[in-house]
């Protein structure tokens, strides 16, 4: 019988040049000599012989070639109805298998799916686009789906058809750009690519832009993952987070580098794993009595010293520490030890490795063509085309992903201002205005407010943070106001001024008062953060501690005033791993912290001083009630430059519940220094940096005072102070 498909049909499966394999492949209706019947064809490349089984009767039918040694087909008898038939293959090397056709089964992807996405509004597209373990029609397999709608053919490639482009053939959806297929008989922890051919046949080896898990770097396959396969134990938490205004509660964070908190020298000096950072980190946080941790990026990146900010994988954890199912045992650890978790998420740009999102399918696809607004001078990365409707759902669902199937608390998005200008760090003639002629990119400004309104309405509770270090107005003002959406903002205007204030000997400090003071005329323009992170540590900027002034003495005692200080402002609080222990180094992400320090006495008392404020902090509502309105702060006095002293008081929301905070940043002791406060009554001494159970003078107030009759500062009543050396000290009034 002659073939029932042209020679050219065949000839353009095996040089994989169909936009629709499933018009050649696979089961396909036909009339023989006027009477129904079907015929099954199959391009297997490796094979000598293939036969058509159907596993119900066993009946068995040999398949001939058709115009090529491996490209097959079998016309079944007359009036004989298509069955769910397996191939059982001979291969070259005399070796047999069963398996099942691809080409067998239907489109999986509904219309309304491509519609949203097309749309841009596709809120879960990451459970269709991708690669995800299915059975249909009683065959399991995965089924994989790609966007990728400037190429000329695209088909999965793996250990399971020996990396060959003409196997696993996929078809387009009509003009979506979605290429999708169904690879029967294999599963969980099968690595993969797309082999993806261009216009003029080039063909690029890509990773899954949707992949949930990655290989271990150098390599950089996708492997087939179930999201489903941690139980979380995590309800109590995600349901008071539900139903709580984070802006009203303390939260003060924690920031980490995973890969250089601690490492395990022992064993080549190695990362701890997600399991085991789960129960020494999260420990570790919850005795040091911070609220929350936040991730340096997580999501999967190729280079190292990148520290994460260079992302490939964005559905996927790093495979660095463990697969997914591990990172969703760290924040379920999280939760249920009443921590927070908050990632750091990277919308602003992306890396050019070839196997990624750049070029993907032979265009500018993820991001813009003119490198104008396309490439990020400053990094060698691209830029994200805030424009496309496929790429904003790209990465609104990105986000969302992390919180439906990480369960995470928050998201510090990065770089906001490298977003939000069409002008960032770049000279004039080397962008392109938006159309009324401004600087303002209104697309990514459009996809920063969707962000966080969805982000809101998907999960109440949740935290999206701004890194943003400019004077943009309402970063942290709902969008129906005008704003960016975001509910905090970092404060890198604060941060400057303060470290430059404290980088400085003591005897100029009066001279630059005003940097420690000039915060509070902005402070509650936005919801901000305040934060000492870790870019405030690296690129010869120096520890924290290494910045303080004076001998080792004075540098201990300036950073406890410092965060004394920095805990009494106004605003939720970030410190950056290592600051608690007194790090003289700068942080180097290829080794851990140095934990040796905690055997000398300054060092560990440094730490027990941060335990004791975070705790202090938590269990003091006029810390963190009112951050974010003028009602929660009250200067007393900060004219007192000569003496580099400020005083002022912090107020919960029952404005009787007050906190007189003294900071004095000489190293001289001051004594009677007068203070005036609210109430006539005992002031207890609720923290003193400069006691000597944190390595300081032990100078002080015994514990507390009773206020004197006697106005001052413009309060009916005063203290008459002793004021230790560097240091800040809290009172509370005892009615």
């Amino acid at each position: 019988m002659e073939p029932t498909v042209s020679a050219d049909q065949v000839e353009s499966v095996i040089r994989n040049l169909h936009h629709d394999p499933f018009q050649v492949l696979g089961p396909h209706e036909i009339e023989v000599n006027g009477n129904k019947s079907w015929v099954v064809r199959a391009f297997v490349p490796d094979s000598t012989e293939v036969y058509l089984f159907n596993p119900e009767t066993g009946e068995e039918y040999p398949m001939q070639p058709a115009h090529n040694q491996h490209f097959f087909e079998v016309v079944l008898p007359v009036h004989k109805e298509i069955f769910m038939y397996q191939y059982r293959i001979v291969a070259m090397n005399g070796h047999e298998r069963m398996v099942h056709d691809s080409y067998y089964f239907l489109p999986q992807m509904a219309e309304v799916d491509l519609y949203l996405f097309g749309q841009g509004d596709h809120h879960k597209i990451y459970q269709k686009l991708g690669a995800h373990p299915m059975e249909i029609n009683g065959v399991r397999g995965v089924y994989f789906a790609v966007w990728a709608p400037n190429a000329r053919n695209v088909s999965v490639i793996g250990n399971f058809n020996v990396w060959h482009g003409g196997k696993h053939q996929m078809r387009v959806l009509g003009s979506s750009g979605v290429w999708e297929l169904f690879i029967p008989d294999i599963g969980v922890g099968e690595v993969y690519k797309y082999e993806v051919k261009d216009r003029s046949g080039n063909i690029f080896e890509k990773s899954d832009p949707y992949g949930f898990q990655f290989e271990v770097r150098p390599n950089t396959g996708s492997i087939v993952a179930d999201m489903n396969k941690h139980e979380w134990s995590d309800q109590e938490w995600m349901e008071k987070r539900r139903n709580t205004d984070p802006l009203r509660q303390p939260i003060s964070v924690y920031e980490v580098h995973l890969g250089s908190w601690m490492r395990v020298p022992e064993e080549g000096n190695r990362f701890l794993t997600y399991r085991e950072l789960a129960h020494q980190l999260v420990d570790y946080v919850k005795e040091m009595g911070f609220t929350h941790i936040q991730l340096l990026p997580v999501a999967e990146h190729p280079f190292d010293a990148s520290w994460g900010y260079q992302v490939l994988g964005y559905y996927a954890p790093t495979s660095r520490f463990g697969p997914p199912q591990d990172f969703q045992y760290f924040v379920d650890y999280c939760h249920q030890n009443y921590i927070g978790v908050i990632v750091d998420w990277v919308p602003a740009h992306f890396p050019r490795d070839g196997h990624g999102l750049a070029y993907f399918d032979g265009t500018h696809l993820y991001e813009h063509a003119d490198p104008r607004k396309g490439a990020h001078q400053d990094w060698g990365t691209m830029v994200f085309n805030f424009e496309r409707n496929e790429v904003r759902n790209f990465l609104i669902a990105n986000a969302l992903f992390w919180f439906d199937y990480y369960h995470i608390d928050g998201i510090r998005v990065d770089a906001v201002a490298s977003i939000i200008y069409l002008d960032y760090s770049r000279k004039e003639g080397e962008w392109i205005p938006n159309q009324f002629g401004g600087r303002e990119n209104l697309g990514a400004i459009d996809f920063l407010k969707r962000l966080n309104e969805l982000i809101f309405s998907y999960h109440p509770g949740a935290l999206s943070i701004a890194e943003e270090s400019t004077a943009w107005p309402g970063v942290s003002r709902p969008t129906y106001l005008g704003g960016l959406g975001f509910n905090l903002k970092w404060n890198m205007g604060w941060m400057n001024d303060f470290l430059t204030y404290f980088s400085k000997d003591p005897v100029h400090r009066k001279f630059h008062h005003n940097m420690i003071t000039f915060a509070l005329l902005y402070a509650f323009h936005e919801n901000f953060m305040l934060v000492l992170s870790h870019d405030e540590v690296v690129h010869g900027k120096r520890a924290l501690l290494d910045k303080m002034p004076g001998d080792m003495w004075q540098q201990f005692a300036n950073l406890r005033a410092l965060l004394g200080f920095m805990f009494g402002h106004p605003g939720k609080k970030l410190l950056f791993m290592g600051t608690e222990i007194g790090q003289w180094d700068e942080w180097k992400e290829e080794h851990s912290l140095d934990w040796h320090l905690l055997q000398y006495e300054p060092h560990h008392k440094l730490q027990r001083f941060l335990a004791n404020l975070n705790r202090l902090y938590r269990d003091e509502p006029a810390l963190y009630e009112v951050d974010f309105d003028y009602t929660g702060f009250e200067w007393i006095d900060f004219m007192d430059s000569d003496n580099s002293i400020i005083t002022f008081m912090r107020r919960a929301s029952d404005y009787r519940d007050v906190l007189v905070f003294v900071c004095n940043f000489t190293p001289v002791f001051r004594e009677n220094y007068r203070v005036g406060v609210p109430f006539h009554c005992e002031y207890k001494e609720l923290l003193n940096s400069d006691s000597e159970m944190y390595w300081g003078s032990n100078k002080g107030n015994f514990g507390g005072l009773w206020s004197d009759e006697l106005a001052w500062h413009n309060q009916p009543y005063s203290l008459g102070l002793k004021i230790p050396p560097l240091s800040t000290m809290i009172f509370k009034p005892i009615n």
